[in-house]
């Protein structure tokens, strides 16, 4: 099973005092050394943590993968064709969110989704959509011509323990969907030490997208000690099978 670490919260602190540390490309070469598949980060409008420096740079210097989030819009847009990152992810995006809140409602736009995964995949760069496990949203994700879905796995995460089992089933439901419909699957958000190997033990989910819990560990034990001791308890959970 692949990992992508998200990087957003290394910048978040960086921006708190409006400096050039700790530096985000510094933290992209860690999770890198890691053994992390990707680095994700997140350009949004405001330019709240990821800047487009941030972007360019490590687009360009790492080895592992990038994948952008980003809302669809023209400007994003324009910036993914413009750094080419390995791929991109579609998500909501509000700004008075703290962070991303809920699934792309891609049902209910994919004429318009539709246009702006062309727009990204003609010029190179292929295109995964956030959305919730339910079954309309991946298969309009799959009619707005996405390479990959990531599964929203905040329910999950968020829920309380006599729950999370039902949250578990609507996640493999919701993977083993995707891969009929040949989509590539990913899991992400809330996802800790704690919660992460039910679902690293999903075997239609391919990848896992973590940032704030291994960001926050890594304060105490280093950022590749943090992606490393994740990999570890989603090796051990993939094991199982």
């Amino acid at each position: 099973m692949k990992l992508g670490v998200n990087i957003d919260h290394v910048a978040t602190l960086r921006q708190a005092r409006q400096t050039f540390e700790p530096d985000p490309v510094a933290a992209a070469f860690a999770v890198e050394r890691a053994g992390a598949s990707h680095v994700t980060l997140h350009l949004r409008e405001d330019r709240r943590h990821i800047l487009d420096r941030d972007l360019e740079i490590i687009s360009r210097v790492v080895n592992c993968g990038v994948d952008l989030e980003m809302a669809a819009t023209p400007e994003m847009v324009a910036a993914a064709l413009k750094f080419k990152p390995t791929f991109v992810t579609l998500v909501p995006e509000r700004r008075e969110e703290l962070t991303t809140e809920g699934g792309l409602d891609v049902a209910a736009n994919v004429e318009r989704l539709s246009e702006v995964a062309h727009e990204l995949s003609d010029g190179g760069v292929p295109v995964s959509m956030f959305v919730e496990p339910a079954e309309d949203q991946i298969i309009a994700a799959r009619e707005a011509g996405a390479h990959a879905v990531e599964l929203h796995t905040g329910a999950y995460a968020n829920a309380a323990p006599a729950d999370r089992p039902e949250r578990l089933r609507a996640l493999e439901i919701a993977a083993n969907l995707a891969v009929q419909l040949k989509l590539h699957v990913a899991a992400g958000h809330g996802l800790n030490y704690f919660n992460v190997k039910p679902v690293a033990a999903l075997k239609t989910v391919a990848e896992l997208n973590i940032g704030h819990s291994i960001v926050a560990r890594a304060i105490f034990v280093g950022l590749e000690a943090a992606v490393a001791q994740m990999l570890a308890s989603i090796m051990e959970a993939r094991r199982g099978f």
